[in-house]
């Protein structure tokens, strides 16, 4: 009998939809700041996201369903033994995380945050000229789920959408120019809107140098919602700070929590969530990774084929 750990927070409705997935296994369920290295280390298969050092390698883990997109801590030397099986939840985010980019593009490009700041301020004035979408070149850097989920919001209002990623392959219908991450220095300086979701990864971090920022248009808007480390914090506040671009918006930092003497917090041309686009934020998303976990589970009891197992070379789903 197959011990599965449940470190997720499910209700009675979740458990009978797992149970009934692995039928036959014997299921622990556990909040992940409860639960003990023995219950990891007994564990055949997780649903969940243990501290990874408490995995320590486990012989007895042979499969590992994480409810995150990201997997950079678990891919680590020393995390998994070379037997286990890594999934995570690529699927689940595309919907929250892509509305909420969405909606910061909208922010920045008719300069929301800046009259929101005057209202606490009692002022009434005129920022003057916005732009629209529909006139607008946006590069997409990062062609995941989440990544076409912005595309096609953005192409429904107009804009010409360029896309970046990592493999060639033919563009999908959101998009109307493909271009390979090494070639990314050549959308700076077309691009109107940066949307940047892109995962934590040896190739991805600190992507964005000072160069970048400088071929890009002044009044280009830079967006991140992927991982806080592909710019580097001083580079992001000198590129606003020396106005090399009009504005930015960030839901991830270099360093989370964003620490209070950060100057980024005094930019009036920058607006920050706390790493919220996510997370279960919108409910739907935890009923996708649920269901993930469940297909998962039902193919892991029956020997079959698992989805969204991540290539420990790349951090990325085969």
């Amino acid at each position: 009998m197959k011990n599965v750990l449940i470190l997720m927070p499910v209700e009675a409705r979740h458990k009978a939809k797992l149970e009934a997935a692995g039928a036959g296994c014997n299921f622990i369920y556990c909040k992940p700041d409860e639960v003990t290295e023995e219950q990891i280390r007994s564990a055949n298969a997780i649903l969940g996201q243990p501290k990874a050092d408490m995995i320590a390698a486990s012989e007895n883990l042979e499969w590992l369903q994480l409810e995150s997109a990201g997997t950079d801590a678990y891919v680590r030397p020393g995390v998994l033994s070379a037997k286990t099986v890594l999934t995570n939840a690529t699927g689940a985010y595309s919907k929250a995380v892509a509305e909420h980019a969405f909606a910061l593009t909208l922010m920045l490009q008719k300069k929301l945050y800046l009259y929101r700041d005057e209202q606490k301020r009692a002022v009434w004035s005129d920022h003057g000229t916005v732009s629209s979408l529909s006139d607008c070149t946006v590069a997409v850097v990062g062609l995941g789920d989440i990544g076409q989920h912005y595309a096609r919001l953005v192409k429904a209002m107009g804009a010409k959408v360029i896309g970046v990623k990592r493999r060639a392959s033919n563009p999908p219908p959101c998009v109307d120019e493909l271009v390979m991450t090494q070639d990314l220095d050549t959308v700076f300086p077309v691009a109107d809107v940066i949307m940047s979701v892109l995962p934590n990864t040896a190739a991805t971090r600190y992507i964005y140098k000072d160069e970048s920022f400088d071929k890009m248009k002044d009044t280009a808007l830079f967006i991140n919602c992927g991982r806080g480390n592909a710019v580097a914090s001083d580079v992001l506040y000198r590129a606003l700070s020396e106005h090399k671009i009009a504005a930015a918006a960030m839901d991830v930092a270099e360093v989370e929590p964003l620490p209070a003497d950060s100057p980024l917090w005094a930019l009036d041309n920058l607006v920050i969530t706390p790493h919220i686009s996510g997370g279960f934020h919108l409910p739907e998303t935890f009923e996708r990774i649920v269901d993930i976990a469940a297909n998962n589970l039902a193919a892991y009891v029956a020997g079959g084929e698992l989805r969204n197992v991540i290539d420990f070379a790349t951090g990325y789903k085969k």
